[in-house]
């Protein structure tokens, strides 16, 4: 297992992982706008070509037109299937469920990384971690549900629900994957093949499902939408999840999941979808609580 040899200051590194979460939060508002346009592999599908296609240059033109070999191209697939997995779940998912479920389970991904990582790459989580992932999941589970105890206790388990559950339980892995696979080629070479790769699986879960979308009704929007999730959300989120991975390892990057409901908030209220609610603040305080027991090392 390698690590990233040169090494980038702190503030620089957390200061990626801030701007990667945020990308992630915007894709939620995102994907619920869109998620009936067609189908949920279709879109994904769509997201990955584009993705793979815009990519493909920078790549190519940089390092050269060369095939992975048989190990990497093994890893690759591995590394692509727990992101296929994630957002066909997510998109499917917001079908049957909502956006406050959807939230609400988010928040599970960084304690069961911690047992991945554990498992994964026999790497143990300090007391501390295991507290702060604790505090952490309560504050974000606060946010989603603004200190109202009543709403989480009549939060039932739908088909959807269960489906992004899913998808976490795979997304999850995802990070102490790239630390298990990751042999020191360069991070946008492992970043394009993973997607290029996901396009192809996202493809083969497409075909039957092309013949049911009516291509002249799909609206501009919702292609603008996809190139969006495709840019920001996918290439340069993907790249900064593996870059932030092998710089402070997979716990800590996955903290910042805690972050998504306020981010998602916060994007609300900049779209006037909202107004703050004071109620927010508990959950703020235990979610940076929790960051700052995590980041630490050891």
């Amino acid at each position: 297992m390698k690590v990233l040899t040169k090494t980038y200051p702190s503030y620089l590194v957390h200061g990626l992982m801030l701007l990667m979460v945020t990308f992630v939060a915007s894709s939620f508002p995102v994907g619920a706008l869109i998620t009936t346009a067609m189908p949920p592999e279709v879109m994904m599908f769509i997201r990955f070509f584009m993705a793979a296609s815009l990519f493909a240059p920078y790549v190519f033109l940089k390092h050269g037109l060369h095939l992975p070999s048989i190990s990497q191209s093994k890893n690759y697939t591995i590394l692509s299937i727990p992101l296929v997995v994630f957002f066909w779940c997510m998109f499917e998912g917001l079908r049957y469920t909502s956006a406050l479920n959807t939230g609400a389970i988010y928040t599970v991904i960084p304690a069961i990384t911690a047992v991945y990582v554990f498992f994964i790459n026999r790497e143990k989580t300090s007391k501390r971690r295991s507290i702060g992932l604790l505090i952490g999941t309560l504050g974000a589970v606060w946010i989603v549900f603004r200190g109202d105890l009543a709403d989480l206790l009549t939060l039932q388990f739908n088909y959807g629900d269960s489906l992004f559950f899913l998808g976490c339980l795979f997304l999850a892995a995802y990070n102490p994957l790239i630390k298990k696979f990751y042999v020191g080629e360069a991070m946008e070479v492992m970043t394009f093949w993973v997607i290029a790769i996901g396009s192809v699986w996202l493809l083969l879960l497409s075909i039957p499902s092309f013949k049911l979308v009516t291509w002249q009704e799909v609206s501009i929007g919702v292609y603008l939408s996809v190139l969006y999730l495709a840019i920001f959300t996918t290439v340069v989120t993907f790249f900064l999840l593996q870059f932030g991975t092998l710089s402070i390892g997979a716990t800590r990057v996955a903290a910042y999941s805690f972050l998504t409901p306020v981010l998602v908030a916060i994007l609300n209220i900049f779209l006037g979808a909202e107004v703050f609610d004071f109620k927010l603040l508990p959950g703020i305080f235990l979610i940076l609580l929790a960051m700052n027991l995590v980041q630490k090392e050891g």
